[in-house]
């Protein structure tokens, strides 16, 4: 397995993406080969001064990189060489298995949607947030930012999409699948989630269980939760919001603990056809290890096939 990792992405690059591919080199099976893409320079100097042999890394060395304040179409256009643009190609080209990236997320939404696609048959891809709970595995929240207007048949691909994410991931048998309301009741809401309620309430195809209010948000009825993106945007960032407050009051707790970003490290993008991580841009090296790890977890579990071969099936 040959894990792609943008070394030039994030706020903290190279310094943080490469002491985080070091961390994780350090859990990671033999087997496994994390490729570097990225200034050679830049890679060789920190691993020297970290004492690090740089062989055991695939470094693939790039002139160019995607700061976070440019137009990601434009930016692919113009720096073919750019270690996002590079990261795709070889996506593409089947020279890395998986990419993860803590850089321009408009410029990962670009190539996983444009360079590598969507799997056929899904409709739009979405990205995901795993949201803490007491107990177990967390919640899949999606979508979370690509499509903050949605139709009834993306919402059911959703619900779809994260039953596997659920199932082959965290091993959750039968997910249970809630829908994003303001009440309980079938006939709650506004008219997408009316009628995507329809669709889904008797669907064979996943483990509907209803309506979910946002006071049961944090709470272990569901495992997985289907919105439109802006309304899970906006869910997410509370939910962040909410922990850097604890952080603030010095108010520590084991559980309110797991909602740092440092501990999933990154989200991927669902329905493309390769595996594709997306990290915060501030991530330190602890966040970029668990990034990768989480890659090399996602790319392990066959999830993209499992999706492609529910699609095709569907189509038949």
């Amino acid at each position: 397995m040959r894990i792609g990792i943008d070394i030039m992405g994030g706020d903290f690059a190279p310094v943080a993406t490469v002491l985080g591919s070091i961390l994780a080199y350090n859990q990671i099976d033999e087997n496994i080969q994390l490729v570097l893409i990225g200034d050679k320079y830049k890679i060789r100097d920190i691993c020297q001064k970290e004492g690090f042999d740089i062989s055991r890394f695939d470094v693939v060395h790039t002139s160019e990189y995607i700061v976070m304040g440019e137009h990601p179409s434009k930016a692919f256009a113009q720096k073919p060489d750019a270690s996002i643009v590079v990261g795709f190609k070889m996506l593409r080209m089947h020279e890395i298995d998986a990419l993860a990236s803590a850089g321009n997320t408009g410029a990962m939404l670009v190539g996983g949607i444009h360079i590598v696609k969507s799997v056929p048959g899904v409709i739009r891809p979405c990205i995901t947030a795993a949201i803490p709970r007491n107990s177990g595995n967390p919640v899949i929240l999606l979508d979370v930012g690509i499509n903050p207007d949605c139709k009834p048949d993306v919402l059911y691909q959703y619900a779809i999409l994260g039953s596997l994410y659920s199932e082959y991931v965290y091993n959750v048998s039968n997910p249970r699948v809630g829908l994003l309301n303001i009440g309980a009741e079938e006939e709650k809401g506004n008219l997408l989630t009316k009628t995507t309620y329809q669709a889904m309430k008797d669907s064979k195809d996943f483990n509907f269980i209803g309506n979910i209010e946002g006071n049961e948000f944090f709470s272990d009825r569901m495992d997985v939760i289907v919105c439109d993106g802006f309304v899970g945007n906006v869910m997410l960032k509370e939910a962040e919001a909410f922990y850097a407050l604890m952080r603030k009051r010095n108010i520590k707790d084991d559980y309110f603990e797991k909602f740092n970003f440092e501990n999933y490290g990154g989200t991927p993008m669902l329905g493309i056809n390769t595996p594709v991580i997306i990290g915060h841009g501030i991530s330190n090296e602890i966040a970029i290890k668990n990034m990768i790890l989480h890659t090399v977890e996602l790319t392990s579990s066959g999830l993209t096939q499992k999706i492609k071969e529910f699609f095709n099936n569907d189509k038949n």
